[in-house]
C-alpha cells in the first residue's frame, strides 16, 4: 500500500503536470461523452435555487458545508403518527386461498396459507415468529405457503394431589435469517448491518469509487443496506458520484434488478435501500423506477407513519409475508403518495456526513436539532465510518476516500479510528449499538466489519469473505489518479 503522504502527493503533482498540453486530448473525450449531462436542468424539490458548493466531495450527495439546513433540505416532523390504512382505505388486498382450523379457547391452532408469487426461489424452512408459534414456509417456483401452528401450555393432573405443567420442546430454525438463526425472531430495527456506502461505485481504476466488488458480490458476503447517490439526468435517474462526469455507474433501474434478482434467490433474508436524491426530485420519479424494477413485489410498506424503533416486525415476520426489500430516501419522500419509499430522517439519524475526523464522534448530524431523547429511545440510527482527506486541487477543496487509512478505519481491533472502537462508544454513549455502520471498501479486512457487527449483536462471524480477489483501494489510488484528474476538469469546467 502507498504511504498516505505519498498517494496524497501523487495526485496534487498530477494537477500540476495536467496543465501541460498533452492534456488536452485526453479531456475532450470526457467532455463530449458527459456535455448533455453537464447541461442537463436539474430539478429541486422547491424548483429554485441552489446549492452553493464550497466543496467538491467524491464522498456523498452534497457538495457545501455539512450544515444540512435552508434551501433544498427539508425535514419533516417526528410529531404524530399515521396510520397507514387510514390513508389506503380503498386499496384492497389480493389474497389467496387460506384454511385455518383449530379452537381459539384452547390456545392452539394451525393455520395453512397459499400465496402465489411472481418470484421466488425452491426451499423449506422452519422459523420461530414469537409467543411460541412455529410457521413452516415452503416456496416452490414462486409459491409460497405457509403452514403455522400456535403452541399451547398442557396442564395434567399428578397423583390427584397437585397439577404439573408442561410444554413442548421449542424447535430451531433450520434457516438463518441475514446470515444468522438468531436474528429470525428479532425486530428490524434491532439488528446491526453493515452498509456498503455508494455501493454501485465500484468501477475499478476510478478513484471515485468506494467499493471494489459488485452489488451481487457485496450481499453474499453479507451486506444487507445498498447505499448509493443517484442523479437526474436527461429524465432518468442515474447512479452517479457527485457528477456523472466523474463516475457514472449506470441507470439506477438497472442497480435495482440486480438486487432484486438477489433478493429472489435468497427467500429468508431481508434488505435494504438507502437513496440518496442528491437533485432533491420529486419522490414520484423514484417511484416510478421502483415499481418498474423487479423489487417492486418486495417493497415493504410500514402500518405507521413513521414507524418507531419498537414498532418494526421481525425478520420471520417479513419474509413469511415476502415484504422484505426497505427503502428509504433522505430527502423528499412522501409516504402519503408513495407507501413503499420512507422518508430516512423520520425513521434513523446519522452521525457527522463524510468524515474527516478519525475519532468518528457518535453525534446527531441529520436530521439538525434532533430531540436527545427521540434519538435515543424513537429511532434507529446510522454511523458513518467511511473516512475521507481534503485534497486542493485547481483552487478546490476535494473530498476523497481516504484508502491509506483503510487497515485501522475498517479493523474490528479497538483502537483509535477503528471501526470496532467506534462501534463501543457509540453503544456507550446510546445504550445501544448503531443500527447501521457504513463503510467504505467493506472488504477491506477480510470480513472484519461483519465481525463488529456480530459482536454488536452477540453471535459470532464465522463465514468467509470476502468475494473473488481484488487489487487493494491503495491500488485503485495509484492507477487512478490521472483519470479522475481528468474528469474533474471536465466537471467543474476548468479550461487547459
Amino acid at each position: 500500500m502507498l504511504p498516505r503522504s505519498l498517494w496524497l502527493a501523487a495526485v496534487l503533482a498530477l494537477g500540476v503536470n495536467s496543465q501541460s498540453s498533452d492534456s488536452t486530448a485526453a479531456t475532450s473525450d470526457v467532455s463530449s461523452a458527459s456535455s448533455a449531462s453537464r447541461s442537463s436542468s436539474r430539478a429541486s424539490a422547491s424548483g429554485s435555487g441552489t446549492n452553493s458548493q464550497s466543496v467538491v466531495t467524491l464522498t456523498g450527495s452534497q457538495t457545501s458545508s455539512a450544515v444540512f439546513t435552508g434551501g433544498m433540505f427539508s425535514y419533516k416532523s417526528l410529531g404524530s403518527q399515521i396510520t397507514a390504512s387510514t390513508l389506503y382505505a380503498d386499496e384492497t388486498s389480493t389474497s389467496s386461498s387460506s384454511t385455518r382450523t383449530g379452537s381459539a379457547s384452547s390456545g392452539t391452532g394451525s393455520t395453512t396459507t397459499t400465496t402465489s408469487a411472481s418470484k421466488g426461489s425452491t426451499s423449506l424452512a422452519t422459523l420461530l415468529v414469537g409467543g411460541g408459534g412455529i410457521v413452516t414456509q415452503s416456496i416452490i417456483n414462486g409459491t409460497v405457503t405457509l403452514s403455522s401452528h400456535l403452541n399451547s401450555t398442557r396442564t395434567s393432573s399428578a397423583s390427584g394431589t397437585g397439577t404439573g405443567t408442561s410444554s413442548s420442546a421449542q424447535p430451531t430454525n433450520t434457516t438463518p435469517c441475514n446470515n444468522y438463526p438468531e436474528f429470525c425472531n428479532r425486530k428490524y430495527g434491532n439488528i446491526t448491518e453493515v452498509v456498503a456506502h455508494n455501493a454501485a461505485f465500484n468501477q475499478r481504476g476510478n478513484l471515485a469509487s468506494n467499493q471494489d466488488r459488485s452489488v451481487t458480490v457485496q450481499l453474499n458476503d453479507g451486506i444487507r443496506m445498498i447505499q448509493g447517490e443517484t442523479h437526474y439526468v436527461n429524465g432518468s435517474i442515474y447512479s452517479c458520484h457527485t457528477s456523472c462526469d466523474l463516475l457514472n455507474a449506470g441507470t439506477y433501474l438497472s442497480e435495482l434488478n440486480e438486487v432484486a434478482a438477489w433478493v429472489r434467490d435468497h427467500p429468508y433474508d431481508v434488505v435494504t435501500l438507502l437513496i440518496v436524491n442528491s437533485d432533491f426530485i420529486e419522490p414520484g420519479n423514484y417511484s416510478n423506477v421502483l415499481q418498474q424494477s423487479d423489487l417492486a413485489d418486495y417493497l415493504y410498506e410500514p402500518p405507521y407513519i413513521p414507524m418507531r424503533l419498537d414498532q418494526w416486525p421481525t425478520l420471520s415476520e417479513m419474509i413469511l409475508s415476502q415484504k422484505r426489500v426497505v427503502a428509504f430516501m433522505d430527502y423528499n419522500a412522501d409516504q402519503t403518495k408513495y407507501p413503499y419509499l420512507l422518508d430516512e430522517f423520520t425513521h434513523m439519524w446519522e452521525t457527522p456526513f463524510s468524515p474527516t475526523d478519525r475519532a468518528f464522534p457518535c453525534t446527531t448530524q441529520r436530521p439538525p436539532d434532533l430531540d436527545q431523547k427521540a434519538a435515543r429511545n424513537d429511532l434507529m440510527y446510522l454511523a458513518n465510518h467511511n473516512l475521507n482527506t481534503n485534497v486542493a486541487l485547481f483552487g478546490q477543496s476535494i473530498l476523497i476516500p481516504n484508502s491509506a487509512e483503510l487497515n485501522v478505519t475498517n479493523a474490528a481491533t479497538i483502537e483509535y479510528g477503528s471501526l470496532g472502537a467506534a462501534n463501543e462508544n457509540c453503544t456507550e454513549t446510546w445504550n445501544r449499538p448503531p443500527t447501521w455502520l457504513l463503510v467504505d471498501y467493506y472488504d477491506f479486512g477480510d470480513g472484519s466489519v461483519f465481525e463488529v457487527a456480530a459482536k454488536a449483536n452477540g453471535v459470532t462471524y464465522n463465514r468467509a469473505c470476502c468475494g473473488a480477489t481484488s487489487t487493494s483501494a491503495a491500488a485503485n489510488v495509484k492507477g487512478s489518479a490521472m483519470a479522475l484528474l481528468v474528469a474533474l476538469i471536465a466537471a467543474l469546467g476548468i479550461s487547459m
